[in-house]
């Protein structure tokens, strides 16, 4: 099972902006010695050694993950925020892409639908794509975004096949078995479990967090408990998460306990706050850590989404 991470942001794209770019030249510069500069492996070495914050960012685009299995071509994927393009452009450069995708949406906010109507497989004959949500309404929904004067090109223009499903209990692809959860959001979002192979994969943004998801229910035991990874909203740091209260995502910390509370191995942390620069993402990153440390939780993986991200499970 092999995750890759397109989008990562929530609630709006969020590119870096030319001067948040002088400012990482500026300080990569203010770092450098004429030693640094004297050979390509100098170079190199100096360059490896910039936190990530400097080298490189945590991308602009939102929600969207797609997750592929060796023994099956059909690909999985999580969202359609603007991330979705991304993943067309790199579908459609390789030699051989995918025919069948089988999309799941959390919830039909925006930033989790923008990225269909630039999505280029959707556009390729040869292509089959089907879509699901436990929530009534999707094909409309999809469809209303691509209406007049919303935008300028229809569904019905899409060449694609398209399949719409209502998704009322598990579902089986292939091998795999498929779950949905309904959690807390405005409007109501659903996080959705992979189970392949005895490995346990959750996807579970714009979902807040509240005492029940952490209560020993038959539910949440058969959904949550050891799962090998969840890439979990963790937009927030808890100042924030305290006056935006009923928003619909979660203090990292919060994360951090529930992935703890469940015995989750792996935690990648997930639809970061459009307003935070990479260097406020990575500082999380770090606090997270500090936190595991100072609450003595030592089984908890922590990964920062990334755009261009791939996890192997």
């Amino acid at each position: 099972m092999r995750i890759n991470f397109w989008g990562v942001r929530g609630s709006l794209p969020s590119p870096v902006l030319p001067a948040q770019i002088k400012s990482k030249i500026s300080a990569i510069l203010e770092k450098a010695t004429p030693e640094d500069m004297e050979s390509a492996e100098s170079r190199e070495r100096f360059l490896s050694g910039l936190p990530p914050w400097l080298f490189g960012t945590v991308g602009g685009n939102t929600s969207c993950i797609s997750v592929s299995f060796d023994d099956m071509s059909d690909i999985i994927v999580f969202d359609c925020g603007s991330g979705m393009r991304e993943m067309g452009i790199a579908r459609s450069a390789a030699q051989s892409g995918p025919s069948h995708y089988h999309i799941f949406l959390s919830h039909f906010h925006w930033d989790h639908i923008l990225g269909l109507p630039f999505f280029n497989p959707a556009y390729d004959p040869s292509v089959s794509l089907d879509f699901y949500s436990p929530k009534p309404g999707l094909e409309e929904n999809l469809r209303a975004q691509m209406a007049e004067p919303y935008f300028p090109v229809k569904m019905e223009n899409m060449a694609s096949s398209k399949k719409y499903h209502l998704m009322e209990s598990p579902i089986r692809i292939g091998a795999l078995n498929i779950h949905s959860k309904k959690m807390k959001h405005p409007g109501e979002s659903h996080c959705y479990m992979i189970n392949e192979n005895g490995k346990r994969f959750i996807y579970a943004t714009d979902a807040e967090l509240s005492n029940d998801d952490f209560m020993p229910t038959g539910e949440n035991t058969a959904f949550f408990k050891d799962a090998d990874m969840i890439v979990l909203d963790c937009q927030y740091t808890l100042d924030d998460a305290i006056d935006k209260n009923n928003w619909g995502h979660n203090a990292f910390s919060l994360s951090v306990d529930f992935a703890a509370n469940w015995g989750i191995k792996h935690l990648v942390m997930f639809h970061h706050d459009p307003a935070y620069s990479d260097r406020k993402l990575y500082g999380i990153l770090q606090s997270a850590r500090w936190y595991l440390e100072r609450m003595n939780i030592t089984k908890v993986e922590l990964t920062l989404a990334t755009e261009g991200l791939e996890i192997s499970l």
